[in-house]
């Protein structure tokens, strides 16, 4: 039998500006081929069951010719039902999508084009630049630098009232400017360069034919990077891609993927390059839910504790009213997650560790009232041995495991976030290893703790163990840092 290909645009830049048609086949799939410019997070939508497979496709870099790639994606679609073959920008503007599209119809295999927006339009709007407007450009043109038609039709495209939107060709710049220039277009029209557009590291040069590949060389400009020559390029319809407090900053995120899209929307809002490493996934555990009558209070010290213990009551078809009437939680995370299932906190400790969980509860229950705990294998000890130092009879129901997942490599970015305890412990424990340029922030004391425990001393506490409290933690950071250079 044979599978169905999907040549998906992955869009410029960022992961989010896929479209919603592409991220549901993308979260389809049983095999993905992809390039090498590509915001990789888009692979943490990608089934933990499918094939993952790099092609390169980068100038410079290219880890398969094309004829590989076309072979490789006939094969696939012989061997699984959804293929993805996935692609920076869109599969057909220099993509090279026609000619896999070519090669999959001679082999009689099924295929489905998803649109992705092209950097051609999206780099220079995210830069502030219009490819038209009216009264001043009534279209635009597209080329790439890598093409001899280029070079034969340079006279033509110097001629042109419309904006130019060269791709591939900022190694070539100062070149490109001045045949355009010896082509008679006049050495003030406006130009502009922008950088890895729709990333963290946008970076936009302005000028015009005479100097911006000085200024771009001056900026260490460097590829991917669109050119733009036009009129449109003198405007700046301000875009905060580069003006974002964490633009520019890397971040790693240890942790589950509940726990990573919770802290990288927040640091990706912020202009933060966030990537997933040391990823933590959730093992449910075999477990049976009791007879709720014996008890006035249900704790969770997660939320991924509250999803699964809900997951077994809809499975055990259990009455939502039946659970006990005095609900503590962690922390604000754990509580939000509650709440989302029409279950309101009566008790949450100011500061989210497990022993002041287990204070606010000893404060508040009376002494014949008994306590059921759902939570994660790894969860601390504190929690009940403050409990049983009360006096409070309680049981610790273990619904869940946490296992890293990942081949360890050397944490290189400028900081590096552990969420939990058990996270520094899969860390160290699996051979990854951490720069010493690399600033550490961690969650709470716990976490803390167990980073001492691994000698690690150069690290800083999140004032609030929240994501929140960890995106404040990474401004404030940065904000010495970058007093520091200023100050030097």
């Amino acid at each position: 039998m044979k599978g169905k290909v999907y040549l998906v645009g992955a869009g410029c830049g960022s992961y989010d500006m896929i479209t919603l048609r592409g991220m549901k086949i993308l979260g389809q799939a049983d095999a993905v081929l992809y390039d090498a410019l590509i915001d990789y997070r888009l692979l943490d939508f990608v089934p933990e069951y499918a094939e993952k497979i790099p092609v390169g496709k980068r100038c410079g870099n290219h880890s398969e010719n094309q004829e590989n790639i076309n072979n490789i994606l006939i094969e696939k679609a012989k061997q699984y039902k959804k293929v993805v073959r996935l692609k920076g920008g869109d599969s057909l503007v220099f993509g090279r999508g026609g000619e896999e599209a070519l090669a999959l119809e001679n082999a009689e295999i099924p295929y489905e084009i998803i649109p992705g927006i092209s950097s051609c339009i999206a780099a220079p709007e995210m830069a502030g630049i219009p490819v038209t407007h009216r009264g001043i450009s009534g279209g635009f043109h597209v080329i790439t630098a890598h093409s001899a038609d280029y070079w034969r039709s340079l006279e033509i495209y110097a001629r042109l009232k419309e904006t130019l939107v060269i791709l591939m060709g900022v190694n070539n710049l100062d070149n490109i400017m001045k045949d355009l220039a010896n082509a008679f277009m006049p050495i003030d029209t406006p130009a502009a360069v922008i950088s890895n557009g729709g990333t963290p590291f946008q970076k936009t040069v302005r000028g015009c034919i005479f100097n911006i590949a000085e200024l771009a060389e001056k900026e260490k400009i460097s590829a991917p990077a669109v050119i733009v020559v036009g009129k449109t390029a003198k405007f700046n319809f301000t875009s905060d891609y580069e003006s974002r407090p964490l633009s520019g900053v890397s971040v790693s995120v240890t942790g589950t993927n509940r726990f990573y899209g919770r802290i990288s929307a927040l640091l990706g809002k912020n202009g933060a390059d966030v990537r997933h490493c040391c990823k933590m996934e959730t093992v449910v555990k075999e477990f049976t839910l009791p007879d709720f009558s014996e008890y006035k209070w249900i704790v969770f010290t997660s939320a991924n504790g509250v999803e699964i213990f809900f997951d077994k009551m809809r499975a055990e078809k259990r009455d939502v009213r039946s659970i006990p009437e005095k609900a503590a939680v962690i922390g604000e995370g754990t509580g939000a997650a509650l709440e989302r299932h029409g279950i309101y906190p009566f008790a949450m400790p100011e500061k989210f560790t497990s022993r002041e969980l287990g204070k606010i509860i000893s404060e508040n229950a009376l002494p014949d009232e008994r306590v059921i705990i759902f939570r994660a294998e790894q969860g601390s000890s504190d929690l009940t041995d403050v409990l049983n130092a009360a006096g409070i009879a309680c049981d610790d129901i273990k619904i869940y495991d946490l296992r890293s997942s990942g081949e360890p490599y050397k944490i290189e970015t400028d900081y590096l976030i552990f969420a939990s305890g058990s996270g520094v412990r899969s860390f160290f424990g699996n051979g990854w290893t951490v720069s010493k340029n690399t600033g550490i922030i961690c969650i709470g004391e716990v976490t803390a703790g167990v980073l001492e425990e691994y000698n690690v001393k150069n690290y800083r506490t999140a004032s609030v163990s929240t994501a929140d409290g960890i995106l404040r933690t990474v401004m404030e950071e940065q904000n010495v840092k970058v007093q520091k250079i200023k100050e030097q």
